[in-house]
Parts: structure tokens; sequence; C-alpha cells
């Protein structure tokens, strides 16, 4: 009975392509939620410039590893949403009609375009430009948050 459930598992492609996007998505956010804690953390360290410089490579090695994250994610995702067009019998079409993917969509990209914002605000501190107060930087780190609970409330509930 064992095998056949392992079996069942191990041949659900569906199941592990969703179990592989899930992973690079929570690998994703990690970096989303993180670089713009170290934007505030490089605005409070002002005068101490090997503080921020240690601050600024630890931004960009994030910001290099969240576009290995989405690539990764996005190649997975595109395999969920055109799976059933490789081979129906093993992906379920679970975006036909639903108009919650493609609010999705737009949450997500503006997940990104905060990612990227945050990415090239590291490299123009590197290349030697101010930051932005601390306080604005901690309104800035909260829009990731709210974007997520939006994708959450769209994906589990499905409400358009």
């Amino acid at each position: 009975m064992a095998s056949a459930t392992m079996d069942l598992y191990l041949g659900n492609t569906y199941l592990w392509t969703k179990l592989l996007h899930t992973l690079f998505v929570i690998s994703w956010m990690a970096t989303v939620f993180y670089l713009p804690r170290i934007l505030v953390n490089i605005a409070e360290a002002e005068g101490q410039p090997p503080v921020q410089a240690r601050l600024v490579l630890m931004g960009r090695r994030l910001y290099r590893f969240g576009h290995v994250m989405l690539g990764f994610l996005f190649v997975f995702g595109l395999l969920l949403w055109f799976g059933r067009l490789i081979d129906p019998a093993l992906w379920p079409h679970v975006t036909a009609g639903r108009g919650w993917m493609h609010a999705k969509f737009l949450l997500v990209l503006l997940m990104l375009g905060h990612f990227i914002w945050a990415g090239r605000m590291v490299k123009a501190i590197g290349r030697g430009a101010a930051p932005r107060s601390a306080t604005w930087l901690r309104w800035f780190n909260e829009v990731p948050v709210l974007l997520l609970l939006g994708i959450l409330v769209l994906v589990f509930l499905k409400p358009i």
C-alpha cells in the first residue's frame, strides 16, 4: 500500500511542479522582505563607511540571489500555467475562466517592481548615492507584506 502511495506522488508531475514553485516563491520572498531591511540598516549606519560597505555588499549578493530564485519560480510558474498544453493528463487546467489569476499577476508584477527598486537603491548607494531616510525605508519595507497578503487572498480564496 505504501509503495502505491509513493508511486502516486512520484508520478504526479503537477504536484511536484507546484511544490518546487512554492519552494522558490518562499526563497524569493525571503529576499523581497530582507533587501529593504538591509536598506534601513544602511541608512542607520550613516557615518560608518565600513558598516555601510558591508551592508551594500550583502544587499548586492542578496539581490543577485533573489534574481536566481525568481528565475526558478518563474519557470515552475509557467509550467503550472501552461503545463496543460504539454500534457493535459499531468497538469490540471486550474486557471480557466478565473479572474483571480490576472489580479495575482498584477500584484506579483508590483512585487517584482518593488524588488527591482530596492536592488537599484542598493546599487546606487554602492556608487555613492545617499540613502533615503530610515523612516521612509521602514515604510518601503512594509509594501511587500501588503502585496503578499493580497496574493495569498487571491490564491487561497479565489474571490474573483
